[in-house]
């Protein structure tokens, strides 16, 4: 699931330690957040990130728009930024980083969501979440989430040897656990995932996409309206005893959706891409499937499909030896922070067996990824039985030919063409 990255207040702000790393020399403002990858590479972040980390890990930047703030690439600023309370979350109050987005001026966030408010609306939301998504309760899905898993594995043989992953499992499977979650009727599970797929798609046009986004909004609305006439065992229903609004409930399921589906399908899709061009790997996990709770991690950390994120000041704050002041945004690199070497030695090394906790892919703070545990669950079921399945899986086509995702926040594939040996 797509993470929630720090939104704190200034109420609870924790002063601004005394022994203060003395401030780095000046050097002059980036003009462009670097966002191209290497060629041949579709796993590595952009080679200048780590050149901005080696020579100073925040550093001044020049946004599209002109507005002069930072660029935070090392995993202790970081994990500083997403910590501390007086950096703002709210999307209005944001500069967008990305090239040729000088004109974006983002709204303020729609109900519902968590992403782009502060305490204490959050607060209020994520309180009522929280006991939703504890570990016990994602781990009681397991055998849902297996049973899921071994209905596609067995589509996919009979429609194999040649099979695009992404709709044929990385995508079905959290979407239907996302169904599991909300309480979709069996009946409309169907035309759920038609709409879900089109609006995460980014092969279709912006009205295909967005007018799928309205029609699964209008979906959440009626469901929430039959879960308050007939409550069933799942979350939405549980969230009907709250005083949430029937608005608030709609909003808070569409955002569920779009954080625990995306995200969870692209990690699926890439982490398998990035298992089959490094085979040794995918050899390791096949023969010790218990090895899945640490490869998850590393894939996480590896990969870090959601990799940039933006924070206000909401107050003048002093961080790494610099002044950033009031008003100021800094763009967090996470995907530079979860390969930076003082962190994770050797980091651009994929290990399945590394020590991975500690990773920023999931955020840091009050807007770490709510429902964390519940992606675990679906990778670590996943992964080792897609490998144990179809031992001589494989790319169908060159590396070089998978068709990346080209989001600005959101790294994935659009397609990943695989075959195996048939029996």
């Amino acid at each position: 699931m797509s993470h929630e990255p720090a939104t704190p207040t200034t109420s609870s702000a924790p002063s601004a330690p005394s022994s203060a790393p003395a401030a780095r020399p000046a050097r002059e403002p980036l003009t462009e957040l670097p966002i191209t990858r290497p060629a041949g590479c579709p796993f590595a972040p952009p080679a200048e990130l780590a050149e901005l980390r080696e020579e100073q890990p925040l550093r001044r930047m020049r946004y599209p728009d002109g507005h002069l703030g930072w660029l935070a690439t090392g995993y202790s600023v970081a994990r500083a930024v997403a910590a501390d309370r007086r950096f703002s979350s709210r999307y209005e109050l944001m500069h967008m980083p990305f090239p040729g987005t000088a004109a974006v001026e983002l709204p303020p966030a729609t109900v519902g969501d968590l992403t782009g408010i502060d305490p204490p609306h959050h607060t209020r939301y994520r309180r009522l979440l929280m006991g939703k998504f504890t570990v016990r309760r994602m781990r009681e899905l397991t055998s849902r989430v297996e049973q899921i898993t071994a209905e596609h594995l067995d589509a996919m043989e009979r429609q194999g040897p040649q099979v695009d992953l992404v709709k044929a499992f990385a995508h079905p499977v959290p979407a239907l656990m996302i169904c599991e979650l909300l309480g979709v009727p069996y009946a409309e599970r169907a035309r759920f995932q038609q709409h879900a797929m089109t609006a995460s798609s980014t092969e279709g046009s912006v009205e295909e996409q967005y007018a799928a986004m309205a029609a699964l909004q209008e979906f959440v609305g009626e469901l929430v309206r039959a879960k308050r006439a007939r409550p069933t065992d799942d979350l939405l229903s549980d969230l009907t005893g709250t005083d949430l609004t029937d608005e608030e409930l709609a909003g808070l399921g569409s955002f569920l959706l779009g954080a625990g589906l995306d995200t969870t399908s692209n990690m699926i899709s890439l982490g398998t891409f990035a298992l089959l061009t490094h085979p040794d790997q995918a050899d390791a996990l096949r023969a010790d499937p218990g090895l899945a709770e640490q490869a998850v991690e590393e894939l996480m950390r590896y990969l870090t499909i959601a990799h940039t994120g933006v924070r206000a000041a909401l107050e003048d704050i002093e961080l790494e030896g610099q002044s950033i002041r009031a008003g100021e945004s800094v763009t967090v690199s996470l995907q530079a922070a979860n390969r930076d070497p003082q962190r994770f030695p050797d980091p651009d090394r994929l290990d399945l067996r590394r020590k991975a906790t500690g990773h920023l892919a999931f955020g840091h703070g009050i807007h770490q990824c709510l429902g964390q545990q519940l992606a675990r669950v679906e990778m670590r079921v996943a992964f080792p039985a897609l490998l144990t399945r179809f031992p001589t899986l494989r790319l169908a086509v060159p590396p070089h030919e998978v068709p990346l995702r080209n989001d600005l926040s959101m790294h994935g594939v659009q397609r990943l063409p695989v075959t195996w040996d048939a029996a």
